[in-house]
């Protein structure tokens, strides 16, 4: 009889996997903006999206942001910084709830929060036009306020001639491309495919295809012999396994920022495909590391990793 193990717990913090992060967060809340554009600047691209990204997602630096902009109206990361802190404000007034159930009030706020990171973001454009952060947020800025598609293809179309594999922004215009942001699913899955397609071998980029298939799963709503007959048909699974390959399975994939991300993406794709021993593979991996989406989809993250990683690693050892 195997050894009963201890309980698992997941770290969903995204600074234990990146301790830049912990860096930021710190010289912001000890408003030290020369430390945070020196760890920003030295920066890798995408990691410093994600790194602006992950800055903007804690409250109480916006006079910072704004006292910096105000001195120096040009710095284009004091910008993209404050538009996500703007956002992520926005969500948080707004919660994750569906529409229905978002009262007006919330409703309004969450747009009134999104129409000032627009005024900031377009200044930052405006002033600095090649910075990529600025452009992811504003993908995200014109999909909350339902400024079409037409117009997040045409950020989306500055982004991609800046860096055409930025994945931050290629993960928000994704989501414009779905059903209800006023996409289809014909349009998100192609955009998906050939953003991996395009991407070097061994990057984080084909993740997208993992990222569409899961939105669609989500957009069943709750039809699980829908979800699964979407899931389980061989071209679907075929297209998940094929970037995997071209990813967390390729030889040269490097544990860049994101990566924790896209295998706990890969991990829940293929715990819905019930293919355990591909779901070991992205639990041995990360280890102890996770993040909540898009696990939270299936209920409380940390409950439902620890449940699929029991049966897919029963030992509690490497698969």
């Amino acid at each position: 009889m195997l050894p009963r193990m201890p309980p698992h717990h997941p770290v969903l913090d995204p600074a234990a996997a990146y301790p830049k992060i912990a860096e930021l967060r710190s010289a912001l809340d000890s408003r030290d903006w020369s430390a945070a554009r020196s760890l920003l600047d030295t920066a890798e691209p995408v990691e410093r999206g994600y790194l602006i990204q992950a800055g903007g997602a804690h409250s109480g630096r916006e006079d910072l942001l704004r006292g910096v902009l105000a001195g120096q109206p040009a710095d284009s990361t004091a910008g993209a910084l404050l538009g996500q802190q703007l956002i992520q404000a926005g969500r948080t007034v707004r919660t994750a709830r569906r529409a229905r159930d978002v009262s007006r009030e919330q409703s309004a706020a969450f747009h009134d929060k999104l129409r000032q990171a627009e005024i900031v973001l377009i200044d930052a454009a405006a002033r600095t036009p090649d910075d990529p952060a600025v452009w992811t947020a504003r993908i995200t800025t014109a999909r909350g306020l339902r400024l079409g598609r037409s117009e997040a293809r045409r950020r989306y179309d500055r982004l991609a001639g800046i860096d055409p594999h930025f994945l931050p922004g290629q993960s928000e215009f994704l989501r414009q491309l779905c059903p209800k942001w006023g996409g289809d699913w014909p349009l998100a899955h192609a955009f998906a495919r050939e953003s991996a397609d395009a991407a070097p071998p061994g990057t984080l980029n084909p993740v997208l295809v993992a990222e569409a298939h899961l939105e669609h799963w989500a957009g069943l709503d709750g039809d699980a012999a829908a979800q699964r007959e979407h899931l389980c048909a061989d071209p679907v699974r075929g297209e998940l396994y094929e970037a995997a390959k071209r990813s967390v399975w390729h030889p040269e994939f490097r544990r860049t920022h994101g990566w924790v991300s896209v295998m706990s993406t890969f991990a829940m794709a293929f715990a819905l495909l019930d293919d355990m021993p591909a779901v070991a593979s992205m639990f041995t991996a990360l280890g102890d590391l996770a993040t909540g989406q898009p696990w939270s989809y299936l209920g409380d993250p940390a409950t439902v990793i620890s449940r699929y990683r029991a049966r897919a690693l029963p030992a509690g050892g490497a698969a």
